[in-house]
């Protein structure tokens, strides 16, 4: 199965809209996706993006809570408040909109990050620290374990 890898970053053009790379808008036509669905991430500036398949997985979670229970609201506020299609234009661009920007801190640039099964997008610098705070935390869990032995 194709898979979101890798990640690329892409100027916004004069129009306010980026080319999806070239490998991701492969995935994509592969699997058929004609319209993409973003949502906020909760902790950090980024969006998740995939097909419809990606909010089915969202709203599968919410049937399984009780709908009488606030957990359940606060879970479809997030996943249908904060969350927007993209449309993929037929030169594999989307239109970077106030939704994108607002909650990422893009002005100029788009970074796309593969995450297996969908991917997100960022602004260029505050990715370069995510990921530096990402290899610190694996490096410190991989300098806490004996050799052999997996980290819990």
């Amino acid at each position: 199965m194709e898979r979101f890898l890798s990640s690329a970053v892409n100027r916004i053009d004069a129009k306010g809209r980026v080319s999806v790379p070239g490998h991701f808008r492969a995935v994509l036509q592969k699997r058929g996706y004609a319209e993409l669905y973003a949502i906020r991430q909760l902790d950090i500036p980024a969006l998740d993006v995939g097909g419809l398949d990606l909010l089915d997985r969202y709203e599968e979670r919410i049937a399984r809570e009780d709908p009488f229970l606030q957990t359940a609201d606060d879970m479809s506020f997030f996943v249908h408040g904060d969350g927007s299609f993209l449309k993929l234009d037929q030169d594999g661009r989307i239109t970077v909109t106030d939704f994108l920007r607002g909650h990422t801190g893009i002005t100029t640039e788009v970074a796309f990050v593969g995450r297996g099964s969908f991917f997100q997008i960022w602004e260029p610098q505050r990715l370069a620290a995510y990921g530096a705070e990402v290899r610190a935390r694996l490096s410190k869990l991989r300098q806490g374990t004996k050799p052999g032995e997996r980290p819990e």
